[in-house]
């Protein structure tokens, strides 16, 4: 496989005047929601799905490949400046970043920030460009009940590792698994779950789903939170770049974060909150004389760029085994849906024009990103002083209109306004949204490979152990599921002995 000569034609492609535009619009975007606290790339994917029904392909994905890098970039300002992440894996960069903006250092470590983000951004590109076609044609042997186990495992891992509560996981996870079933049983032909409404014989619209979910659900949440949470702006003094010293206290954390962030992104359980804790217990380790706790820019650094590297290495379970591993993630599986186009070992066979014009547009979006960050920083932290109920309400009417225009049914935006509300509930009372979505989209997926496995076996059940890739695929979402608890379980074993020992 010519990867430089398939990644020289995706170039040729990316670089067009029109999908250059597209490039511009995607990054100018996610810097933009990035930077407003609450608003993240998920939900600006999902707002934009349903004016892009008629977009050509290739630029649509350059499009919000771009909104997906500009949302990790300008993720950071939020952190240094508000103390408030917009992300769960930008929680790590308050710690430091928003010592450093009180000191008058707001400008040092919002530039550590995007120059680690486009070193980490560019290294994970590189790292996609030549480790995704081996992986897909790797993948090319996995059968139904190998397919079935991965899905468990994403299952698993999300909603084990995000948010606070296993219990609350499950049930999000399990409410995106019900309203993926709503509709006509493909096999059996029997509607399920329609309640006697004919609209939703078809069953739900993930797009609808996803709006609902990530726009109205969080718009009615801040709307709720407005007379609550007060915010008020660090500015910017001083320089807008690093000196000498903080550029070599930086280079190496940008570095170790990317090797931390991108492995981890990679797999099936990835995602970006491990890599920046772990990024910035190193450091600590590695730096013992830092000011810890005080402004440290070794604490932005690396978390920033183990952030970026991450959420690039999610991209290499999506394409080459088309699962997603992030909210994000899951829109953009979405996004593929729309277009007819199924992630996995096939698509750089049968869509290899796509695959390779998305990658080489990371490579140009990394450039634009860090060409709007560092010169721009003054006019991006502006922006934090648009009213909250104003923004908002324009999602709103942004989401309505966008729903209604995919089929004109008033149906489809009562359902969308409805799961918004369930969405609200969920952010208020602390239920992690990822596992929800990613039942919706993957679980008639899962389904669909649970059935041709059993029909394959002719309805032996242990053909999902007897298999040696499904077996090792189940023994990690086993491990995943318990591994996080395992620490609290053996504290918990240890008091008990110790408790026992002292009566005798």
């Amino acid at each position: 496989m010519d990867v430089l000569g398939d990644l020289a034609g995706g170039f040729g492609a990316a670089l067009s005047p029109e999908n250059l535009l597209f490039a511009v619009i995607g990054v100018t975007l996610g810097t933009l929601v990035g930077v407003l606290p609450g608003i993240g790339p998920a939900l600006t994917v999902a707002l934009l799905l349903p004016l892009t029904y008629n977009f050509e392909p290739t630029g649509a994905f350059i499009m919000f490949a771009g909104i997906y890098y500009g949302g990790m970039y300008g993720g950071s300002t939020t952190s240094i400046l508000l103390n408030t992440p917009g992300e769960s894996a930008s929680v790590v960069t308050t710690i430091e970043g928003f010592q450093m903006a009180k000191q008058g250092r707001g400008g040092a470590a919002l530039a550590t920030a995007a120059i680690g983000s486009f070193v980490a951004g560019t290294i994970s590109t590189l790292a996609i460009t030549f480790l995704a076609p081996p992986i897909a044609f790797l993948a090319r042997a996995f059968q139904p009940a190998d397919y079935f186990a991965l899905m468990v495992l994403a299952f698993v891992s999300v909603t084990a590792l995000i948010g606070r509560s296993l219990l609350r996981g499950m049930i999000s996870l399990f409410l995106g698994l019900f309203i993926g079933l709503i509709g006509i049983d493909n096999l059996t032909g029997q509607a399920r779950f329609t309640f006697g409404v004919p609209q939703l014989l078809n069953g739900l619209d993930v797009v609808v789903v996803a709006v609902g979910l990530f726009a109205v659900g969080e718009a009615l949440y801040v709307a709720s939170r407005l007379r609550h949470d007060r915010e008020d702006i660090i500015p910017v003094k001083g320089r807008l770049l690093m000196n000498g010293d903080e550029f070599r206290r930086s280079w190496k954390p940008w570095l170790r974060g990317t090797a931390l962030g991108f492995p981890i992104g990679a797999l099936p359980a990835g995602g970006a909150e491990i890599p920046t804790f772990l990024s910035y217990t190193l450091e600590k380790r590695l730096n013992p004389r830092a000011p810890w706790g005080r402004g440290a820019i070794e604490g932005v650094a690396g978390p920033e760029a183990a952030n970026n590297a991450a959420f690039s290495g999610v991209l290499v379970p999506l394409l080459t085994l088309g699962i997603p591993t992030s909210a994000t993630a899951a829109i953009l599986l979405v996004a593929f849906q729309i277009y007819n186009l199924q992630p996995g070992p096939l698509l750089f066979t049968n869509s290899p024009d796509l695959v390779w014009a998305l990658i080489a547009s990371l490579y140009i979006g990394n450039v634009m990103l860090l060409v709007l960050n560092l010169p721009l920083i003054r006019i991006w932290v502006k922006i934090l002083a648009i009213p909250r109920a104003l923004l908002y309400g324009a999602i709103l009417v942004f989401a309505t209109l966008g729903v209604y225009s995919l089929s004109n049914s008033l149906i489809d935006v009562f359902v969308m306004y409805l799961i918004g509300v369930a969405g609200f509930f969920m952010r208020r009372y602390d239920f992690p949204v990822g596992p929800m979505i990613l039942g919706v989209i993957l679980g008639p997926l899962m389904e669909a490979q649970f059935r041709r496995a059993l029909q394959i076996s002719e309805g032996d059940l242990s053909v999902f152990v007897t298999r040696p890739i499904s077996l090792v695929i189940l023994l990690f979402a086993a491990a995943a599921l318990f591994l996080p608890y395992l620490p609290r379980l053996l504290g918990r074993g240890r008091r008990l002995t110790v408790g026992t020992g002292s009566e005798d």
